[in-house]
């Protein structure tokens, strides 16, 4: 059984990654939040400052890419080899996102299966390294994902993970895990599963469902609730109270020293959305938590929330 991270974009930054593997265990791997490929005369690898090697010393990481280019995957790709050493790529094809989708990226290049093929043949045969693929069931239909699995079976991808939504869904809804039984019998891919795993009993029940998939990927799931990857891996969560309120003080205190407290405020209020879940946090208090815009208000009483939690 092997715990992912999985590459939420402007939340599961390096920052956020390196505080949540301080203070809370099971992960085993992640992959980061998508970078742009660009060809070479282009690109400047030097800023991206989400995979410098020095913010990824505590689980093993892979940059994750996006684009619909065969050529820049091979450039971007062999630069930030030569200059992070990186020998394993991810291949975003299931971003949801409109602004993403209309520009046939993620979730909206699925229905060219064409240009699917094209990227994965340049990764796997003009590069020497790993390449793998995150996508959906499909952008529309899942004939869409179905017919990128056949394109992709002969070649040496190093895993698939795959989402059991289509990208007209987005988050709504409920994973279709009848077209997952389908997709995963299409493939002799390694699959990292990915979608509402929120529980013991989510994994329970998926494993069973699923009994070839061992490796789980964390989303959603772990922002609510941080200590997800302990407990499916049955290890003991402590007082967790007391660590998820240290967790709580010291990220906040990282971020206040990395940007300001404008910025800190816009994070603080995201991640409460989970938060409050995971917390049982009634809806009232919630929206009245996040009309606050003054930081130190905000502060105190999400501190006060914890304690008395």
């Amino acid at each position: 059984m092997r715990i992912w991270l999985a590459p939420l974009h402007g939340i599961t930054n390096f920052m956020f990654r390196n505080s949540l593997y301080r203070h809370f265990g099971g992960m085993d791997c992640c992959v980061t939040p998508f970078l742009p490929v660009q060809e070479a005369a282009k690109l400047n690898v030097r800023n991206w400052r989400d995979i410098w090697p020095k913010h990824n010393t505590q689980v093993p990481a892979i940059p994750q890419l996006m684009g619909n280019k065969p050529d820049h995957f091979v450039d971007t790709m062999r630069a930030v080899h030569n200059l992070y050493g990186y020998e394993a790529f991810n291949w975003n094809i299931g971003c949801p996102v409109a602004q993403v989708v209309r520009r046939r990226r993620g979730c909206g290049i699925m229905p060219d299966p064409d240009t699917v093929e094209a990227v994965v043949r340049a990764a796997t045969t003009q590069t020497p390294f790993r390449f793998s693929v995150k996508m959906r069931l499909g952008l529309l239909d899942p004939s869409e994902g179905l017919a990128i699995l056949e394109r992709l079976e002969n070649y040496p991808l190093d895993f698939i993970v795959i989402h059991p939504r289509l990208g007209v869904q987005m988050y709504d809804g409920t994973p279709d895990l009848e077209q997952m039984d389908v997709f995963c019998r299409h493939t002799t891919h390694r699959i990292v599963y990915s979608g509402d795993l929120f529980s013991v009993e989510d994994y329970q029940r998926l494993s069973v469902r699923f009994p070839t998939v061992d490796d789980w990927m964390l989303g959603r799931g772990v922002l609510q609730n941080p200590f997800l990857a302990e407990e499916l891996k049955g290890m003991d969560t402590g007082d967790s109270r007391q660590r998820f309120l240290k967790y709580y003080q010291l990220w906040t205190s990282e971020m206040l020293d990395a940007v300001k407290e404008k910025s800190t405020l816009a994070k603080l209020k995201e991640l409460w959305h989970y938060y409050a879940f995971h917390l049982r946090l009634p809806s009232d208090t919630l929206r009245q938590l996040l009309r606050i815009n003054d930081f130190d208000e905000f502060y105190d009483q999400t501190l006060a929330l914890l304690n008395n939690s």
